[in-house]
């Protein structure tokens, strides 16, 4: 909030210096003066007077750049910004599936975008393109912004020159949606775009791993409150964008455009700070310090599709301990039921299929057959196997389960009762 205040009065400063400019110098302060013809017009404020930042020359024109300096002696909600300078070169490795095996994070770029609308395609134009970068001194972004539509190459061009730095390219929703457009954008302009000999990671995917069992939704700004405890003073809602720069185009009174700039900021340096934590869940899931059994969840399926079936079992069983919602804890004591059993311990998948089948869930029917299967064939007791399989039938009736039933009736009708 202080940083918002103290932004907030140099706008007031820098815009009253600009009225006093384009009124001449004259005295604002209640003084009755014959009005002129130039009174009459509203006074233009042009970003590169309201913003600090520069216009840039290139080969292809001009644009506006603005860079600022996150220092690392300070925080964004729960994170140390120095913390990001030393994450380990190898943090994206698990994340990535090995396309990223090692890589040292001040070669990392965060890029986001702020564009003239959702829909994509060619009639779509990334007014604002922000990159972000890890340094010793803190976090710096730089911000790229085209002035009117004939500064899109002039724009292109510088923001290609600056990735030129960096190895990797990390994004939130970029795979789907920043980059494609870019790369439109580039080709539209004759220009060769800068994204093949950078790798990619979208942070969205291993968010959505993490968090898509216990939050409504994985949006960034949601994940920036919640798993970042950051919490926005007036920030512009996103879909707001499109029509602020739209009307700054129509009247150039650039005001318009500071909250732009800031959510665009502020998007930047939170997909940064929660790159800190998604890719060292992935790293080393047993070592996450997670207090929500759902975020638990999300690493162990990850870590059974990778056919670690050991380390997701152990995973699950934390995940128990630290408490699921009714519906999410069934469907984990069933994953940890089918685990236990395909790793040749059947009397520990027995107990966990017995503790789905004495309460109401939508998985009783199935351990009640998978009860019914161990009675059968390992412990040869068609009694108790008859009915485990009576009972999954007051559930759910099936053909396999009628011939299941019948085929226990017969061998339990010649099975020697005890003592006989």
């Amino acid at each position: 909030m202080e940083d918002i205040q103290e932004q907030l009065a140099v706008l007031r400063r820098r815009i009253a210096r600009i009225d006093q400019k384009w009124t001449g110098g004259r005295d604002l302060s209640g003084t009755r003066h014959e009005p002129r013809p130039a009174d009459l017009r509203p006074a233009r404020y042009f970003v590169e007077e309201l913003i600090s930042g520069e216009v840039v020359h290139t080969a292809c024109g001009e644009h506006f750049e603005t860079e600022k300096l996150f220092e690392r002696h300070r925080r964004h909600g729960s994170m140390d910004i120095s913390n990001l300078h030393e994450l380990p070169v190898d943090l994206l490795d698990s994340l990535s599936d090995g396309a990223i095996a090692s890589s040292h994070p001040t070669r990392w770029a965060f890029l986001d975008t702020e564009t003239t609308g959702l829909a994509g395609g060619t009639g779509t134009y990334a007014f604002l393109i922000g990159v972000g970068n890890i340094e010793p001194a803190g976090f710096r972004l730089r911000q790229f912004f085209m002035r009117d539509y004939g500064e899109e190459a002039s724009l292109l061009r510088r923001l290609s020159e600056h990735l030129a730095q960096f190895d990797v390219l990390i994004t939130y929703n970029g795979k789907t949606y920043d980059q494609p457009l870019l790369e439109t954008r580039f080709r539209m302009a004759r220009a060769r775009h800068p994204f093949e000999r950078l790798a990619h990671l979208d942070l969205l995917f291993g968010a959505r791993r993490l968090w898509k069992l216990r939050l409504e939704s994985c949006r960034l700004v949601e994940l920036e409150n919640r798993i970042l405890g950051v919490e926005r003073q007036g920030d512009l809602p996103g879909e707001m964008i499109p029509y602020y720069y739209f009307d700054y185009l129509r009247t150039q009174q650039a005001f318009r455009l500071v909250p732009v700039f800031h959510h665009n900021a502020i998007d930047i340096l939170s997909l940064a700070c929660l790159t800190a934590i998604v890719p060292f869940a992935f790293r080393s899931p047993e070592e996450t310090a997670f207090r929500h059994g759902a975020d638990v969840i999300g690493l162990a399926r990850w870590v059974l599709q990778a056919g670690r079936h050991e380390e997701a079992l152990r995973l699950l069983r934390r995940a128990v301990d630290l408490g699921l919602p009714d519906d999410l804890l069934f469907r984990t004591l069933w994953d940890m039921g089918t685990l236990e059993k395909r790793l040749g311990r059947p009397d520990a998948a027995l107990a966990v299929f017995a503790d789905l089948a004495v309460s109401r869930n939508a998985y009783r029917a199935r351990a009640l057959r998978e009860l019914a299967m161990h009675y059968e064939h390992r412990e040869r007791n068609y009694a108790l196997a008859l009915e485990a399989t009576r009972n999954a039938l007051a559930l759910e009736d099936s053909p396999g389960m009628r011939q299941r039933e019948r085929r226990l009736c017969e061998r339990a009708a010649r099975t020697p009762k005890p003592g006989s």
